[in-house]
């Protein structure tokens, strides 16, 4: 039984997991060998999609920036240029336009390395394609990145879950526990005089047994 109460905490925490993993950034060191623009139809509010360019008007079907990319061992990576705008997730893109037309730029270049800074998988199966979100020059693919707002913003979040799961103790301590214990006292207290009153009650119903009867020894 101890541990079935822990299994709420568990799915909670898987299910923020993935979420983490999805929407944290992550940068792939990659070169660019091209961009395109697909026509999709992509319903608005659809997962693993975000949103047309800022200014021009939503529909089912619209088109969608892509840059092509291939990983120094050889693999392609594709993602989508959307741009985000004030919603969610916050990181407030608006120039899906800049980028490829930095993405091109970058794709004319010889072993040009970039740094794709970007959301979200690439499952090939379902046709689900991360966001770039930005592309940076780097030295070259054996280049160090360092997620440092990812490394602080979990800290945040593990402090944030420390101070909350503290605060909760200190309630529970204060609050619960003392109720607790008075219920506990009171229902050990009840059953106490019930079974003082039940012996009370049997020793009656043999006194006048024997009262009627006599004593078994008697006979």
């Amino acid at each position: 039984m101890k541990y079935i109460r822990h299994i709420p905490a568990f799915i909670l925490f898987i299910v923020g997991a993935v979420l983490l993993n999805y929407y944290l950034p992550d940068r792939d060191v990659v070169q660019i060998v091209g961009t395109e623009v697909k026509r999709i139809d992509v319903e608005s509010g659809a997962p693993f999609w975000d949103r047309a360019d800022i200014g021009t008007i939503e529909g089912a079907t619209r088109d969608v920036r892509f840059i092509n990319a291939e990983r120094a061992n050889g693999s392609t990576i594709v993602y989508r240029n959307e741009d985000t705008g004030w919603g969610f997730p916050p990181y407030f893109k608006f120039d899906s336009g800049d980028v490829t037309a930095l993405a091109q730029s970058l794709a004319k270049g010889e072993e040009q390395w970039v740094a794709v800074r970007h959301y979200g998988w690439r499952i090939k199966m379902f046709s689900i394609f991360p966001n770039a979100t930005s592309i940076k020059r780097v030295s070259g693919p054996d280049v160090l990145l360092i997620p440092w707002f990812n490394i602080v913003f979990i800290g945040l979040l593990l402090a944030l879950w420390f101070f909350i799961w503290r605060a909760i103790r200190s309630w529970k301590a204060k609050r619960i526990d003392p109720t607790l214990d008075a219920v506990g006292d009171t229902i050990g207290d009840a059953a106490r005089d019930v079974s003082e009153s039940v012996e009370a009650g049997s020793g009656r119903v043999r006194s006048r047994w024997r009262k009627i009867f006599g004593s078994p020894k008697s006979r």
